[in-house]
């Protein structure tokens, strides 16, 4: 392509991209009197097209060009609104005006080579353009406690959590700060995602959502995001418990996947131990929610936090304790003692032992003793998560959740021992 097919090129993006945003801003003002707009279709179109023939020709007569030309385009626009408003125009906002410098903007970036990025700034302008009343109605939904929890949020995850060193401190550098919090985040994170669910989707289908894509991060988190909220609502358990126990259920799959991918030959080992352990924590999650309608729950009551920091700072610190324990059993029992190590990591995560034992397999540890450890781990796991319940939620939700959870245990356990013998 030469260089003056490629400026024309350029141009048609840029042109394209002013009248896409015209077109939005045109129809969003389809009712106002005729010169009673900052600017239409053709004027966005144009304003695209100005703001790319005014980069092509700042390339060889220099950036003030350029720079004094969206000045003057500003101001033009400017005197319109101001007009308007002088004429009785009950459109304060300077929505379009606004839309308008950006368009002049996206018009030469695509003239300066920048195709793609343009065409999504003008995508992205235009879907902003047009979900105004979903954006309001979402502002004036939101009261002072989510907005708090979501800059907190915000706070522990964007600006906290970059800084944190990303090594081991302590005794046998058991301690890493950056692992620990990323668990704090990841559990405050469920929390405020479990509320949004269920404000939105009501009390039953929100625990449902919670506990199926919550189990994708961290099981250990949703049970005890749950069992706190069931401390609260006791009438709550069989619901909350649907959601724990698909939480739980959904790590079984997770864990055979990860483990999987890492050494395919873990597939056939771990497929059985996986699927039976699974279907004993989903068969009565399935139970649960067909005999709870919900009816006799309100969401309000599940609503009383958007973000359970201190419960997620509490946690953080227990899973420090335990990474320093795993640590101290893995160095007294040596690289020898690899079902203990196991068992000992299951107690707070099976992720890191399942990453650990299927990259070992890839060196010198056997397939049978490395599908094995996993097992043992997912089984801590999952007696510990039932604990959990029960020592957090209290007995109606502990019976309901630790028994299957048990039970999923003994049968992941009989499967490699039989399989074993």
């Amino acid at each position: 392509m030469s260089e003056a097919q490629l400026s024309f090129y350029y141009l048609g993006v840029a042109l394209a991209i002013g009248l896409l945003i015209g077109v939005e801003r045109g129809w969003h003002e389809r009712e106002a009197a005729e010169g009673q707009r900052v600017a239409g279709v053709r004027t966005y179109g144009l304003i695209g097209l100005l703001g790319g023939v005014l980069a092509l020709l700042a390339e060889q007569l220099g950036a003030l060009l350029f720079g004094l030309a969206f000045i003057g385009l500003a101001g033009a626009l400017s005197a319109i609104y101001v007009v308007n408003q002088r004429q009785g125009d009950d459109d304060v906002g300077i929505t379009s005006l606004v839309a308008g410098l950006l368009t002049f903007a996206f018009g030469a970036l695509a003239a300066t080579g920048e195709v793609a990025l343009a065409a999504a700034g003008g995508v992205v302008t235009t879907l902003l353009l047009s979900y105004k009343p979903l954006l309001h109605g979402w502002v004036s939904g939101l009261e002072a406690g989510e907005l708090q929890a979501t800059l907190k949020l915000l706070l522990i995850s964007v600006v906290l959590l970059p800084i944190l060193p990303n090594q081991g401190y302590g005794p046998w550098q058991a301690l890493n700060p950056y692992a620990i919090w990323w668990m704090v985040v990841l559990i405050a994170l469920i929390s405020f995602a479990g509320y949004v669910a269920i404000k939105i989707a009501g009390a039953r289908r929100g625990t449902v959502f919670t506990g199926l894509f919550g189990g994708l991060a961290s099981s250990t988190a949703v049970t005890l995001h749950f069992s706190r909220m069931c401390r609260r609502k006791a009438a709550a358990a069989p619901m909350l418990a649907t959601g724990i126990l698909l939480a739980c259920g959904t790590m079984f799959p997770r864990m055979l996947l990860v483990a999987s991918v890492l050494n395919p030959g873990l597939f056939p080992l771990l497929v059985v131990p996986a699927a039976v352990m699974a279907l004993a924590a989903y068969a009565p999650a399935a139970a649960y929610w067909r005999g709870s309608s919900g009816d006799n729950v309100d969401a309000d009551a599940l609503l009383k936090n958007p973000l359970e920091l201190r419960a997620a700072l509490g946690f953080g610190l227990l899973l420090a304790l335990v990474m320093l324990l795993g640590k101290a059993l893995r160095h007294w029992f040596g690289e020898g003692g690899v079902l203990a190590l196991a068992a000992a990591s299951g107690v707070a995560d099976v992720d890191a032992i399942t990453l650990s034992l299927a990259r070992m397999t890839q060196d010198d540890l056997a397939l049978p003793v490395a599908a094995t450890g996993i097992v043992i781990a997912a089984a801590v796991n999952s007696l510990v998560k039932g604990g959990m319940a029960s020592f957090i939620g209290g007995r109606r939700i502990g019976l309901r959740v630790g028994v299957p959870l048990l039970a999923a245990a003994g049968a992941g356990l009989l499967t490699v021992w039989l399989r074993a013998w």
